[in-house]
Protein backbone atom coordinates (compact mmCIF):
# COMPACT_ATOMS: atom_id res chain seq x y z
CA UNK A 1 0.00 0.00 0.00
CA UNK A 2 1.21 3.48 -0.86
CA UNK A 3 0.18 6.28 1.42
CA UNK A 4 -0.47 9.65 -0.23
CA UNK A 5 0.84 11.34 2.90
CA UNK A 6 4.21 9.59 2.69
CA UNK A 7 7.25 11.84 2.58
CA UNK A 8 9.11 12.10 -0.73
CA UNK A 9 12.70 11.24 0.19
CA UNK A 10 14.20 10.96 -3.30
CA UNK A 11 17.87 12.03 -3.22
CA UNK A 12 20.26 12.00 -6.18
CA UNK A 13 24.04 12.38 -6.34
CA UNK A 14 25.78 12.88 -9.68
CA UNK A 15 29.53 12.49 -10.31
CA UNK A 16 31.66 13.27 -13.36
CA UNK A 17 35.41 13.37 -14.04
CA UNK A 18 36.76 16.95 -13.79
CA UNK A 19 38.86 16.86 -16.99
CA UNK A 20 39.02 14.84 -20.15
CA UNK A 21 41.31 15.22 -23.12
CA UNK A 22 40.70 13.97 -26.65
CA UNK A 23 42.72 14.19 -29.84
CA UNK A 24 41.41 15.53 -33.15
CA UNK A 25 42.38 12.23 -34.75
CA UNK A 26 39.87 10.36 -32.56
CA UNK A 27 36.50 9.93 -34.31
CA UNK A 28 34.55 10.24 -31.04
CA UNK A 29 34.94 10.84 -27.33
CA UNK A 30 32.81 9.50 -24.46
CA UNK A 31 32.14 11.69 -21.42
CA UNK A 32 31.00 9.69 -18.41
CA UNK A 33 28.47 10.43 -15.71
CA UNK A 34 27.49 8.24 -12.77
CA UNK A 35 24.66 8.75 -10.33
CA UNK A 36 23.21 7.20 -7.23
CA UNK A 37 19.65 7.60 -6.07
CA UNK A 38 17.97 6.71 -2.81
CA UNK A 39 14.27 6.80 -2.10
CA UNK A 40 13.53 7.33 -5.80
CA UNK A 41 12.39 3.86 -6.79
CA UNK A 42 8.84 4.96 -7.60
CA UNK A 43 9.99 7.68 -9.98
CA UNK A 44 11.24 7.67 -13.59
CA UNK A 45 14.47 9.58 -14.23
CA UNK A 46 15.67 11.70 -17.14
CA UNK A 47 19.29 12.23 -18.20
CA UNK A 48 20.14 15.77 -19.27
CA UNK A 49 23.40 17.04 -20.82
CA UNK A 50 24.33 20.73 -21.03
CA UNK A 51 27.37 22.45 -22.56
CA UNK A 52 28.89 25.71 -21.36
CA UNK A 53 31.49 27.45 -23.49
CA UNK A 54 32.91 30.94 -23.17
CA UNK A 55 30.18 32.57 -25.23
CA UNK A 56 27.09 30.38 -24.94
CA UNK A 57 25.15 27.78 -22.97
CA UNK A 58 23.45 24.93 -24.80
CA UNK A 59 21.06 22.16 -23.96
CA UNK A 60 22.55 19.20 -25.81
CA UNK A 61 20.27 16.40 -24.66
CA UNK A 62 17.29 17.40 -22.52
CA UNK A 63 16.46 14.48 -22.67
CA UNK A 64 16.49 14.02 -26.46
CA UNK A 65 19.66 15.20 -28.22
CA UNK A 66 19.29 18.29 -30.41
CA UNK A 67 21.80 16.94 -32.97
CA UNK A 68 21.65 13.14 -33.20
CA UNK A 69 24.60 13.02 -35.62
CA UNK A 70 26.92 14.87 -33.20
CA UNK A 71 25.63 13.74 -29.76
CA UNK A 72 24.35 10.42 -28.45
CA UNK A 73 23.58 9.30 -24.91
CA UNK A 74 24.44 5.74 -23.88
CA UNK A 75 23.79 3.75 -20.71
CA UNK A 76 26.60 1.35 -19.86
CA UNK A 77 24.62 0.31 -16.78
CA UNK A 78 21.53 1.50 -14.94
CA UNK A 79 23.48 4.24 -13.11
CA UNK A 80 26.30 5.01 -15.61
CA UNK A 81 25.56 7.30 -18.52
CA UNK A 82 27.88 8.49 -21.31
CA UNK A 83 27.64 11.32 -23.79
CA UNK A 84 29.28 10.45 -27.10
CA UNK A 85 30.54 13.40 -29.13
CA UNK A 86 31.40 12.71 -32.78
CA UNK A 87 33.36 14.66 -35.42
CA UNK A 88 35.54 16.52 -32.89
CA UNK A 89 36.46 20.13 -33.60
CA UNK A 90 37.91 23.03 -31.62
CA UNK A 91 34.31 24.11 -30.93
CA UNK A 92 33.92 21.04 -28.72
CA UNK A 93 36.27 22.56 -26.10
CA UNK A 94 33.78 23.31 -23.32
CA UNK A 95 32.40 22.26 -19.96
CA UNK A 96 29.85 19.42 -20.20
CA UNK A 97 27.42 19.01 -17.32
CA UNK A 98 25.34 15.90 -16.72
CA UNK A 99 22.04 16.22 -14.90
CA UNK A 100 19.69 13.61 -13.49
CA UNK A 101 16.07 14.57 -12.83
CA UNK A 102 13.43 12.45 -11.17
CA UNK A 103 10.75 14.80 -12.45
CA UNK A 104 7.79 13.17 -10.69
CA UNK A 105 9.41 13.66 -7.30
CA UNK A 106 8.71 16.69 -5.11
CA UNK A 107 12.00 16.36 -3.24
CA UNK A 108 14.41 19.27 -3.72
CA UNK A 109 17.28 16.73 -4.00
CA UNK A 110 15.63 14.76 -6.82
CA UNK A 111 17.12 16.94 -9.57
CA UNK A 112 20.90 17.25 -9.47
CA UNK A 113 23.83 18.00 -11.76
CA UNK A 114 27.41 16.85 -11.69
CA UNK A 115 30.26 19.34 -11.28
CA UNK A 116 30.94 19.10 -15.02
CA UNK A 117 33.74 17.76 -17.19
CA UNK A 118 36.13 20.12 -18.97
CA UNK A 119 36.78 18.68 -22.42
CA UNK A 120 40.00 19.76 -24.11
CA UNK A 121 40.53 18.79 -27.74
CA UNK A 122 44.23 18.63 -28.68
CA UNK A 123 46.23 18.07 -31.83
CA UNK A 124 49.14 16.48 -29.98
CA UNK A 125 49.89 14.86 -26.63
CA UNK A 126 52.20 17.56 -25.22
CA UNK A 127 50.76 20.09 -22.78
CA UNK A 128 51.61 23.76 -23.20
CA UNK A 129 51.31 26.63 -20.74
CA UNK A 130 48.31 27.80 -22.78
CA UNK A 131 46.55 24.49 -22.08
CA UNK A 132 47.32 24.80 -18.37
CA UNK A 133 45.84 28.30 -18.35
CA UNK A 134 42.80 26.98 -20.25
CA UNK A 135 42.31 24.29 -17.59
CA UNK A 136 42.55 26.85 -14.76
CA UNK A 137 40.06 29.19 -16.42
CA UNK A 138 37.76 26.31 -17.33
CA UNK A 139 37.87 25.04 -13.73
CA UNK A 140 36.87 28.47 -12.45
CA UNK A 141 34.02 28.70 -14.96
CA UNK A 142 33.04 25.14 -14.14
CA UNK A 143 32.69 25.98 -10.45
CA UNK A 144 30.67 29.13 -11.19
CA UNK A 145 28.34 27.43 -13.67
CA UNK A 146 27.86 24.21 -11.70
CA UNK A 147 27.02 26.20 -8.56
CA UNK A 148 24.51 28.28 -10.53
CA UNK A 149 23.01 25.23 -12.24
CA UNK A 150 22.68 23.32 -8.95
CA UNK A 151 21.07 26.27 -7.14
CA UNK A 152 18.69 26.90 -9.97
CA UNK A 153 17.70 23.24 -10.33
CA UNK A 154 16.70 23.23 -6.68
CA UNK A 155 14.55 26.34 -7.27
CA UNK A 156 13.04 24.77 -10.42
CA UNK A 157 12.27 21.41 -8.80
CA UNK A 158 8.65 21.44 -9.99
CA UNK A 159 9.51 22.03 -13.64
CA UNK A 160 9.30 18.65 -15.33
CA UNK A 161 10.55 19.50 -18.81
CA UNK A 162 14.33 19.45 -19.37
CA UNK A 163 13.97 22.20 -21.96
CA UNK A 164 12.15 24.42 -19.46
CA UNK A 165 14.86 23.73 -16.87
CA UNK A 166 17.59 24.75 -19.31
CA UNK A 167 15.71 27.89 -20.36
CA UNK A 168 15.34 28.88 -16.70
CA UNK A 169 19.05 28.26 -16.08
CA UNK A 170 20.04 30.25 -19.16
CA UNK A 171 17.83 33.16 -18.06
CA UNK A 172 19.42 33.15 -14.61
CA UNK A 173 22.93 33.11 -16.08
CA UNK A 174 22.01 36.00 -18.41
CA UNK A 175 20.75 38.00 -15.40
CA UNK A 176 24.04 37.36 -13.59
CA UNK A 177 26.05 38.31 -16.69
CA UNK A 178 24.01 41.53 -17.06
CA UNK A 179 24.53 42.40 -13.39
CA UNK A 180 28.29 41.76 -13.64
CA UNK A 181 28.52 43.88 -16.81
CA UNK A 182 26.86 46.90 -15.20
CA UNK A 183 28.90 46.57 -11.97
CA UNK A 184 32.22 46.91 -13.80
CA UNK A 185 33.77 50.42 -13.73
Amino acid sequence: LFSTGAADTCQVTVTQPRFQEANYSMPTVLLTCAFSASGCSLFQHQVLWFRFSTDKHEDLCTPGCRDNQKYKVYSSSEKNISLQISDLTVDDNAVYICGIAFSNSNSSRSKQTGDGTVLKITAEKQHSNGEAIFMIIASSLLFLYSTTVFTFLVVCKKISSGRKIFQAIAQELQKQRYAEHWQQP
